[in-house]
């Protein structure tokens, strides 16, 4: 069947704020904090997630919420070996695994429906049918060949900062989502494009058409994983899925997928950075948190505001440059950070660009291709990002324009 863009606009799904958590042995970069430091941030940080755990959080998803059932390949990632199934009514490390077909709450119960399968709530490895457990419909990309291109460094630590003095990358985590198309809207009328860190199928999300709008705009977008799940508490092949899942999403809808992705938390150790070097990831971190995901209240989002004044006094265009972080799922930080963050660019002469751009990197390496591709056109914005979008428009042109795979576009999440 085909969907029309009217159908595919209307279809939205829902996402928490998610916290960004720090591994101990994550270098401390030229980080802009709050007045206290990385430290006292972190103390913050440990203190939200003691409130919402990053694995399994514990707010139920709003069940009037306008999803459409959810449409994967039939496929369900098996449980880790030497899980046991349970009695069928509790789960979790004590009881054990739910049967097969049904999903494991946040707070450990078996059963059906968004209160037990939504992601990153459900358990993914006692519940099968988890949301994060389910392989959405398209071709498998784990055999897909992972040249590393480029100078930019894959897996490892990650990267912080930008190279190139004068550019500010921001990005944004959790989306797309209601809020989305209209920062679109603004960055468009400020010439500028960001770079957005996609989830798949993180709180049971319907299916929207900003990825289409975001390439043919000129943004770069990457990738968050597939359920948002915490990806040092899960096994090789849960962690690889995870990021194999999502490459299908993406490839379903625009014809590639990204070769840049950012942890959810910013939780990747030593066994999760060698396995994303290996599936070919640039792990993308930041140098400046403006932490709108902890002041998400009309009365507080004026602390966000403030700590990206404070940023930009810190430094000039002449002297530096940024790597940012926020969340496109929060009102406040969509109408009125966003906007604010945008006029101070333009104000202070900075220039907001991708990551990919401020890390020098050649668009042609910021996505691997799949097949059947999608050529975008050009649209109209500012003329200082017509080259990066030509450079869009002729990395897909030669990609077969088959259309024939809309059959598949029914995917939780995009």
């Amino acid at each position: 069947m085909r969907w029309s863009p009217l159908l595919l606009a209307s279809l939205t799904g829902l996402e928490f704020a998610q916290a960004h958590g720090h591994d101990e042995h994550e270098p401390h970069m030229n980080v802009i904090w709050g007045r206290g430091g990385p430290n006292e941030l972190r103390q913050k940080r440990d203190a939200y997630q003691a409130l919402n755990p990053p694995t399994v959080p514990r707010n139920p998803a709003d069940a009037a919420s306008p999803l459409e059932a959810r449409q994967t390949s039939g496929q369900t990632q098996p449980l880790p070996s030497g899980i046991a199934v349970g009695d069928g009514q509790q789960c979790g490390p004590t009881y054990g695994a739910c049967n097969p077909g049904d999903c494991c709450s946040a707070s450990g119960w078996c059963g059906q429906g968004s209160a037990y399968c939504n992601s990153p709530d459900c358990q993914i490895s006692y519940g099968p049918a988890c949301d994060g457990n389910q392989r959405p419909s398209g071709p498998d990309t784990s055999g897909d060949a992972r040249p590393k291109l480029g100078s930019v460094p894959y897996g490892g630590v990650g990267i912080y900062n930008c190279v190139k003095q004068g550019d500010v990358a921001i990005t944004y985590d959790d989306g797309p989502y209601i809020y989305t198309d209209g920062m679109l809207d603004a960055f468009k009328a400020h010439g500028a494009v960001a770079t957005w860190f996609i989830t798949g199928n993180n709180i049971g999300k319907g299916m929207i058409n900003a990825n289409y709008r975001m390439i043919a705009e000129g943004h770069q977008v990457a990738s968050h994983t597939w359920s948002h799940e915490n990806l040092d508490s899960l096994t090789l092949s849960q962690r690889a899925n995870q990021m194999y899942y999502n490459e299908i999403a993406f490839t379903d809808i625009l014809g590639f997928y990204p070769t840049y992705m950012r942890p959810p938390y910013s939780i990747c150790g030593s066994e999760c950075q060698g396995q994303m070097a290996d599936l070919g990831y640039h792990i993308t971190f930041f140098d400046l948190d403006t932490q709108g995901y902890l002041h998400t209240d009309p009365s507080q989002i004026g602390v966000s505001v403030n700590l990206w004044d404070q940023a930009m006094l810190a430094k000039t265009p002449c002297n530096g440059s940024y790597l940012h972080i926020e969340h496109d799922i929060h009102q406040q930080i969509a109408q009125v950070l966003t906007p604010h963050i945008l006029d101070s660019v333009v104000a202070n002469g900075w220039k907001a660009v991708t990551v990919g751009e401020c890390l020098g990197d050649p668009v042609e390496n910021w996505y691997r291709r799949g097949n059947p591709g999608y050529n975008f056109n050009i649209t109209a914005v500012s003329p200082t990002h017509q080259q990066l979008l030509l450079a869009h428009q002729l990395f897909f042109a030669w990609q077969l324009v088959d259309r024939s795979h809309e059959s598949q576009l029914v995917l939780a999440g995009f």
